[in-house]
Parts: structure tokens; C-alpha cells; sequence
């Protein structure tokens, strides 16, 4: 039978086939070693081929159908592995928020830029509304002008208050979307917001440091009740950026992009090169001063905290 991963919980996965029943899998032995690089060989979002376990109610994963996309990062404790957060998605979206916990301008580089790598459109929500004050707002639009300038859509919610759900949910329809960001930036309450029967565990942020609690502990697909499917994934405390290579990284910034075809030189860098359009586009004030730093921290492959 073939049918789609809906759940991952590392050793196990949830399997909707396409009779409409769901099944619990693991992976066959030879299949878990064979050419794969990262630490998850199979991902939520990925088409799968099972086969039923003689006289028992589990089966196992024989195949996986090649990816249409998928995301991916640098493994946090593992140097040269890296770890599928999701497959065949038609969007991304990353929920920030800048207080409670705070989501760092290099933070939101990294996955902006693992997206355009991967050639999947993205997009950021701005969480928390509720929390803003006057100046807060004023910071707010000052990072949402950094990056609506460059194409990318951004959305102001407060998931508690259900402030812009229902543009959201527009954005959302019909569609895969696979939701990122810190944990504690209100993803699951999000979440719970859009699909009352979700029942995503949330938990308050850990006074002593600022930072959230893990409430979702794997990745699952979440089906909306307006038409569509999330992918809802344990919170991410780095992005590592992985396959992606010094020479064409700058591809990977739409406002660079743009701008390459008018250096003077073929290769580039943009970093100390006489007649670089993207260093006189940085010193006239239209590549944003962030952007261009997190270009450099991971042109030197600096730390992936952002």
C-alpha cells in the first residue's frame, strides 16, 4: 500500500494510506542505512510504500517515493548529519516573536534562507500582538519593512486574542504548510487556534530564561478544518544551514540576487570587492544592514543561533 507520513516520533510513524486508514510503521532494517545522510530517513509530508506486518496491527515503511521538496538543517549535536524537518510542502511559514522569547534577525535569515535553497515560497508571522507596546509596534514594523521589501509576506497575530486568523487561514487553505519557530513563540496555541480539535499542548515561558518550553516533542501533520494540512514541528533552538555553498549562498537573498548580474566580477564575493553591486547597493541604504550581516555569519559558517 502507499500512503503519506502524518506523524514522526523517531523510531515510529504514522502512515494514512490511502484507503483512509492509518497505520503504525517502522522502517525496514536495510532501509534505515542505506545512502541516507541524515539522522530521519523518512519525514512527515513524505510518500511512502508499507507493507503489513504478518498476524500484528503495525506495518513496515519498504519504500520512499521521491520528494517534490523538503526542508532541512544542520543536526545540532551531530557535526555531519542533518535532519529533514519536513517534506513535499507547498509553504513555510516561521513564527517569530521579539519578546517571550525574542527571535533574532539572523534567526529568521537562516530559515528564509534554508527556504529559497529548497525553492519554497515563505513567509513570517508575527506573534503575540497583544504584548506590544508603542515602542514594540515601532520595532515590529521596522522588521517587517526589512523583509516586505524583499517580497516576503508578513502577518501580524496575536494567537491568543485570534487577531488576523482569519488572514491566516486564508493563507493556509488548501495548502501544506509547515510552521516553524522557537519554542515558545505560540506556535501550538496558534495551532489550537486554527483547528480547536488539534489539542497541541502549550506551556509559559521558563521564567529564569526567557526561553520556551518544548510542548511539541514531534513533528506531525495537523489537518484544518477550512481545507489544508499543517506540519506543526518541535521547536527549533537552531537553524544549522547545511548543502549550501559559499560561491551560490548569495543566490539565497532575493535583494542580492538581483544585483549580481552587475558586478564587476563574474565571482564575486561580495565582501570586499572593488565594483560590488551589493556592497554599493549596502552603502546607499537598499540592502538592510541585518540582511547583509547575516549574509557574512554564514558565508563563515558562524554560529547557527543567529
Amino acid at each position: 500500500m502507499k500512503g503519506l507520513v502524518t506523524k514522526s516520533t523517531g523510531s515510529w510513524y504514522d502512515v494514512l494510506a490511502d484507503d483512509g486508514s492509518v497505520y503504525q510503521c517502522r522502517i525496514k532494517g536495510k532501509f534505515r542505512t542505506r545512502d541516507i545522510k541524515t539522522t530521519n530517513p523518512v519525514a512527515v509530508g513524505d510518500r511512502v510504500t508499507i507493507a503489513l506486518e504478518p498476524e500484528q496491527s503495525t506495518a513496515v515503511i519498504t519504500q520512499l517515493h521521491d520528494r517534490e521538496n523538503y526542508m532541512i538543517r544542520k543536526s545540532v549535536n551531530l557535526s555531519k548529519q542533518a535532519q529533514i524537518i519536513a517534506a513535499n510542502i507547498d509553504q513555510a511559514l516561521l513564527v517569530v516573536t521579539l519578546a517571550s522569547p525574542f527571535t533574532s534577525l539572523g534567526f529568521i535569515d537562516r530559515f528564509l534562507v534554508t527556504a529559497e535553497a529548497y525553492a519554497i515560497p515563505a513567509g513570517l508571522i508575527f506573534n503575540k500582538l497583544d504584548l506590544f507596546s508603542a515602542e514594540g509596534l515601532e520595532v515590529l514594523h521596522e522588521y517587517e519593512a526589512i523583509y516586505s521589501n524583499i517580497g516576503y509576506s508578513c502577518y501580524e497575530t496575536s494567537a491568543l486574542e485570534g487577531t488576523n486568523l482569519d488572514i491566516v487561514k486564508q493563507v493556509l487553505k488548501d495548502k501544506t504548510t509547515l510552521i516553524s519557530g522557537h519554542s515558545g513563540v505560540g506556535k501550538s496555541t496558534l495551532i489550537n487556534a486554527l483547528n480547536p480539535a488539534a489539542g497541541q499542548r502549550t506551556a509559559d515561558i521558563s521564567d529564569w530564561s526567557d526561553k520556551g518550553r518544548h510542548t511539541t516533542t514531534f513533528a506531525e501533520m495537523i489537518p484544518l478544518p477550512f481545507g489544508g494540512q499543517l506540519i506543526d514541528t518541535p521547536g527549533i533552538r537552531e537553524l544549522g544551514i547545511i548543502d549550501i555553498e559559499q560561491q551560490e549562498l548569495g543566490h539565497f537573498f532575493p535583494e542580492m540576487r538581483e544585483l549580481m548580474n552587475d558586478c564587476r566580477f563574474n565571482d564575486c564575493r561580495h565582501i570586499n570587492e572593488p565594483g560590488c553591486a551589493v556592497l554599493a547597493a549596502l552603502e546607499e541604504g537598499a540592502i538592510a544592514p541585518s540582511r547583509y550581516e547575516s549574509y557574512l555569519s554564514i558565508y563563515h559558517k558562524h554560529d547557527t543561533r543567529g
